[in-house]
C-alpha cells in the first residue's frame, strides 16, 4: 500500500511539474515574445517600433524578450520566422503585415496571435462577412483608411484628372480590397481606372513607368511592395503625381496622403499584447482596433518638384511631412 501511495504520489508532483512547465513564464512575470515583420519601411518599422515600446512600458524591460525577425518580403520566410517561434515556444507572436498574418495563423492554433498593418482581416484571412472578430487565437490592429476620403482627394486636389492609374502588387490581397473600393468611388464620378498591378519588386519600375505615362494621377494603397520600392516608383513616373494610402509611401513618391499613424497602430497592438499575457482578456473576445485619427498630409520636396501650390494645401488642412535631408 505505501509502494502504491508513493506511485500515485510520485505522478501528482511529475503532473504538477508538467503543469508549471507549460505556464512557467507567466508563474514568474517574465515573456518571450516573436515578431515575424514581412518587410523593412517605414511604416511597417514605426508600427513594430509602437508595439515594442508600449509592451516594454507595461510589462518593464526586465520582463519582456522580444525575438524580432524581418522576412524581407517573402511570405516562405514569415514561415520559417512562425515556424521557429513555435518551436522556442513563445508566449505570443504579433504579425506585422498580412503575410506574416497568414504564416501565423497556419502556424498555430494555441499561441496567441496578434497582427498589425493589416488592413482587412477578411480579406487576409478569408473570412465571408467578417464582423470585426476572429474568434480564435487571432486579434489586432487594422491600418484601414476611408477609403472614400481618399478617393474624394484624388477629385478634389486634381478636379481635370480624366485618367487614374492604380499601381499596387498582385500578390497582396488587401492592395486589391483597396483598388477595389477606389475604384468604385472613381469610376462613379466618370473618371477612367487603369489597373496597374506588378507582380513583385522586380516587374515595379516597368509596371510604374507605365502607370506614369499613361495616367493623370497615380493612386497606391497601403502596399507593402510599393512601399519599400517607392525610390524606384519615384524615379520612373515622371511628373505625374501620386495620391498614396499612406505616409511613408508618401514620402517616398507621393504628393498627399491621408493617412495613419503606424507608431500608434503599433502601440495600441501592443497594449492588447498586454493585456493577454497578463491575463487581462482573452484573445477570442478581442475584436480588431482601428485607428481612430487620419491626418491630411504633403510631401513639400514632391510638390516643389511639380510646381503644386502648398499653400492651398494648408489651407485644406493639409501638414507637411518632414522629409529628412
Amino acid at each position: 500500500m505505501k509502494k502504491l501511495t508513493a506511485i500515485i504520489l510520485t505522478i501528482v508532483m511529475c503532473m504538477s511539474a508538467i503543469g508549471l512547465t507549460s505556464c512557467e513564464t507567466a508563474d514568474d512575470g517574465k515573456f518571450t515574445v516573436g515578431i515575424c515583420q514581412l518587410v523593412q519601411h517605414p511604416a511597417l518599422d514605426a508600427a513594430t517600433q509602437g508595439f515594442i515600446d508600449a509592451l516594454t512600458e507595461e510589462l518593464g524591460a526586465e520582463n519582456v524578450t522580444f525575438l524580432n525577425e524581418n522576412a524581407s518580403n517573402e511570405a516562405s520566410v514569415c514561415t520559417t520566422i512562425v515556424s521557429n517561434f513555435v518551436s522556442q515556444k513563445v508566449d505570443l507572436i504579433m504579425a506585422n503585415a498580412t503575410p506574416a498574418l497568414q504564416a501565423a495563423v497556419t502556424g498555430t492554433s494555441t499561441i496567441p496571435v496578434l497582427g498589425t498593418s493589416i488592413t482587412e482581416y477578411g480579406t487576409a484571412l478569408g473570412i465571408d462577412n467578417f464582423n470585426g472578430l476572429v474568434g480564435s487565437n487571432v486579434s489586432g490592429t487594422s491600418d484601414l483608411a476611408p477609403l472614400k476620403d481618399q478617393a474624394a482627394m484624388i477629385t478634389d486636389l486634381f478636379p481635370d484628372a480624366k485618367k487614374v492609374a492604380m499601381l499596387y502588387c498582385a500578390g497582396e490581397p488587401n492592395s486589391a480590397y483597396q483598388v477595389k473600393v477606389i475604384t468604385e468611388e472613381l469610376t462613379a464620378k466618370g473618371i477612367t481606372v487603369i489597373d496597374k498591378k506588378f507582380t513583385d519588386t522586380n516587374d515595379v519600375s516597368t509596371v510604374a513607368a507605365a502607370a506614369g505615362a499613361e495616367a493623370d494621377v497615380i493612386y497606391i494603397p497601403t502596399d507593402n511592395s510599393a512601399a519599400s520600392s517607392a525610390a524606384t516608383i519615384n524615379g520612373v513616373i515622371g511628373n505625374t503625381p501620386v495620391i498614396a494610402g499612406e505616409e511613408g509611401i508618401c514620402t517616398g513618391c507621393g504628393v498627399a496622403t491621408l493617412s495613419i499613424s503606424y507608431y500608434d497602430l503599433g502601440v495600441a497592438t501592443g497594449k492588447m499584447a498586454a493585456k493577454i499575457l497578463k491575463g487581462e482578456a482573452n484573445i477570442e473576445e478581442m475584436e480588431i482596433g482601428y485607428a481612430e485619427t487620419f491626418t491630411k498630409k504633403y510631401n513639400p520636396v514632391k510638390c516643389q518638384q511639380l510646381g503644386i501650390d502648398t499653400s492651398a494645401l494648408e489651407a485644406k488642412g493639409y501638414i507637411a511631412i518632414e522629409i529628412a535631408e
